[in-house]
């Protein structure tokens, strides 16, 4: 099977060849953008109703998984995030964790890749960070998404960066949430909450942030008014 980024940073896409009958993908409800007839979709919920409960109350994923399988070889299937942005693959091998926002995970190859959540710490519900990130484990390959374009940055020692930012990390680093300097920039930086991250490892960090969209687009919501003279 073989796999390749279209159209990277903005709207990107990942076609996926069939080499042989029989192979297969997981993916995300709704990630599936188009396909060659033949290939076979079945809609399931991996793990049993508690893992799959569980990936989507803390995680943020859909409860149903799709699983894309080859009947014959030189099919394709392609598939594209929800926000309009990029898209990145990353081969994790044996036991081999990664760590993705609530959110970014798009699709994996691989049946003994292993899909489950890890404690984002308290101050992460306020952060924009979730209150859960998705721990990715190896061996596979796993597709994940963001908002605008992927930007890595190879930690060694210390990093600071908007929590709304965050697609990823691997395991070697770590990270605790802080305010914006003192309580005069939390309020009116415009910046709130940052993660310090440390260690020596990779940052992924989206060049968008939705919410500072939507914050953008508040003053041009159209208000309707209420005809009640009452």
């Amino acid at each position: 099977m073989r796999h390749e980024i279209l159209g990277s940073p903005d709207f990107t896409t990942a076609r996926i060849t069939f080499e042989g009958a029989g192979e297969s993908v997981v993916a995300e409800s709704g990630a599936m953008l188009a396909m060659t007839g033949g290939v076979q979709m079945k809609t399931a919920m991996r793990g049993g109703l508690l893992a799959a409960a569980k990936r989507k109350v803390m995680g943020g994923e859909s409860l149903f998984q799709n699983t894309f399988t080859s009947t014959a070889p030189g099919q394709e299937l392609l598939l594209a995030p929800a926000p309009e942005g990029d898209l990145k693959s990353r081969v994790l091998q044996p036991g081999e964790p990664f760590f993705l926002q609530s959110g970014a995970y798009v699709a994996h190859i691989g049946d003994d890749l292993k899909i489950d959540t890890a404690w984002g710490g308290a101050k992460g519900f306020f952060s924009g960070v979730g209150l859960f990130l998705l721990k990715i484990v190896g061996p596979g390959t796993v597709l994940y998404g963001s908002y605008g374009a992927i930007h890595a940055v190879e930690v060694d020692g210390t990093y600071v960066c908007d929590t709304g930012h965050i697609v990823g990390f691997t395991s070697g680093l770590q990270y605790r949430i802080d305010k914006f300097g003192g309580f005069k920039s939390l309020f009116l930086s415009g910046e709130g909450l940052v993660c310090n991250f440390s260690g020596q490892g990779t940052l992924l960090l989206q060049t968008r942030n939705p919410p500072t969209l939507a914050n953008f687009l508040e003053p041009y919501r159209r208000v309707q008014k209420s005809n009640n003279n009452d």
